[in-house]
């Protein structure tokens, strides 16, 4: 089989969002975020594959649900009122970008920092050969 050249790489989407002022009653909450991640991620059109929520001691969840496309992880802070969510996806970039939209819609975050980028060989940038 041939190697694949970044032409015919596959494509990739990253979404990464910092929320702040996010209620800390459901920053706290590992059931009710996994079960928000998971119809999120259904509703943006993105296929399941499992998830695990863990809470940490005294306060704080890390989670994660993988998707056929990649994974949509979240970590919280909520006595800051504060999560740091991503979500990838390979070859679908509009499914990333819909499930992050549910996502902040559904934690209601006073501000928002987003940004999105593609991920892959393709998007690396080429280096030119040293001069001699």
């Amino acid at each position: 089989m041939a190697p694949t050249t970044p032409s015919t790489a596959p494509a990739g989407r990253h979404v990464l969002a910092e929320l702040t002022g996010c209620s800390a009653v459901v920053l706290n909450d590992p059931a009710s975020l996994e079960n928000g991640f998971r119809r999120c991620a259904e509703e943006g059109g993105a296929t399941l594959v499992s998830s695990h929520f863990h809470h940490f001691s005294p306060q704080g969840v890390s989670g994660v649900v993988v998707i056929a496309q990649s994974h949509v992880t979240v970590h919280t802070w909520p006595e800051h009122g504060y999560a740091a969510v991503d979500v990838f996806t390979c070859g679908q970039p509009e499914i990333a970008e819909a499930v992050m939209e549910l996502i902040i819609a559904s934690l209601h975050a006073e501000t928002v920092h987003r940004t999105s980028f593609e991920r892959g060989p393709h998007s690396i940038p080429q280096r030119l050969p040293a001069s001699t």
